[in-house]
């Protein structure tokens, strides 16, 4: 059956416009391609960033995918930040840049940043203390007032950068008071030390507060262990004492007496240092030798289990043990040795701990290469004290 002429040419032409509309659609389809979602997007390119490792493990398909993330704008940074949250070392520097570049990207396009999200993204505790101090870096940017507004309420904050911001703010605001209102300042800056954490921060409000006749304990502030039963020395001829394992390392028996360096017989002795910060000075505590090993013991109580940093200074090679585990090792000697040096990170258990350090020394004649010593503070991830007990071992 044909169908009348007028209907034909009707349908014709209807079908002709419909085809030269997708031929239209096809067209800006390919001259302009649709993007699937943007947020998906970055956290396929994230978790390629977030799988490099040691040695440039998959470095070549992370840096592809950084360059697509970056590409992205705005919309990948507070995935990036995000992913900051549980990302290992390496990675961290990838997303840490990617972030950066991200922002001088959108700054180049002069495009604001989301000032109201990179607050609440600040204020979220849920966030690492890293991520979170990168946020109020960019928000600082699109907010120059927000320190001003903030930084009151975040002298206790997870970010210890973000906490030492807070803390000069404070202290700046402080300082007049020293003269005009002794009271109110003394107030204040006691509440400072107790939540400090820097070195000279610390410091500073210490030596304040004294000339304001308030006395502070740096070493029970920063959690510093003074107290120690020492051993040694061994022999470690041309730094063969580093691996070999001495009876300390394998039993500790502070009522034992062993055969030492050149078979002079050695016994624990017990040590508390009077000098800065708990440093333990072998010289001075059992003698200037060379190419020798000695080792300081230790018990901790806690009441309960926690993580604990192991934070020390060491000017030449250690291993450090935390009943029985070594949680580090380092062989370098006369490198230098300064407060925080090391963070070695653990779990200490209900009740006693043991921490056992064993301290090289080698032969060089430099008048610089003469020290044998080392310090030691037990604290949180943000360098506060912990509340533990030492053990008075005799």
């Amino acid at each position: 059956m044909f169908m009348p002429l007028r209907i034909y040419h009707l349908q014709s032409s209807l079908l002709e416009r419909i085809d030269m509309r997708l031929v239209l659609l096809v067209s800006l389809l390919l001259l302009f391609p649709v993007r699937s979602n943007a947020a998906e997007d970055a956290v396929k390119l994230l978790g390629s960033i977030k799988s490099v490792g040691a040695e440039g493990k998959n470095n070549p398909a992370a840096s592809t995918a950084w360059k697509a993330l970056v590409n992205l704008g705005g919309e990948a940074l507070f995935p990036t930040l995000s992913a900051l949250d549980d990302a290992n070392p390496i990675a961290v520097n990838w997303l840490r840049l990617a972030a950066q570049a991200i922002v001088e990207k959108e700054q180049q396009a002069k495009r604001p940043l989301p000032a109201d999200k990179l607050e609440a993204f600040v204020k979220d505790y849920k966030h690492a203390p890293l991520s979170r101090r990168l946020a109020y870096e960019f928000l600082v940017v699109a907010d120059p007032k927000a320190p001003e507004r903030l930084l009151p309420g975040m002298i206790e904050d997870p970010s210890v950068e973000i906490r030492r911001d807070a803390i000069a703010a404070a202290l700046e605001a402080t300082t007049p008071l020293v003269k005009s209102d002794p009271a109110k300042a003394t107030a204040t800056l006691e509440k400072l030390f107790k939540v400090s954490r820097d070195q000279d921060q610390v410091e500073k409000i210490s030596k304040t507060l004294k000339d304001l006749k308030v006395e502070t304990n740096l070493n029970a502030h920063f959690g510093v262990v003074t107290d120690w039963m020492l051993i040694g020395p061994f022999d470690s001829p041309k730094g063969a004492g580093y691996d070999k394992k001495y009876e300390p390392e394998t039993k500790v028996d502070l009522a034992a007496t062993y055969k030492g360096k050149g078979d002079m017989m050695v016994k624990w002795i017990a040590h508390s240092s009077e000098l800065p910060y708990g440093v333990v000075d072998f010289n001075k505590a059992l003698g200037k030798h060379k190419d020798a090993v000695a080792y300081a013991f230790t018990s901790i109580n806690a009441e309960k289990e926690m993580p604990v940093e192991i934070r020390f200074g060491c000017i030449s090679a250690v291993r450090i043990f935390l009943n029985g585990k070594e949680v580090f090792a380092r062989e370098e000697y006369h490198h230098g040795q300064r407060f925080d040096q090391y963070v070695s990170t653990g779990t200490l258990k209900a009740g006693r701990n043991d921490i056992l350090l064993k301290v090289c020394q080698n032969n060089q004649t430099d008048s610089w290469a003469q020290d044998w010593k080392f310090q030691v503070r037990l604290c949180d991830f943000t360098g506060g004290a912990l509340p533990v007990t030492v053990v008075k071992n005799k």
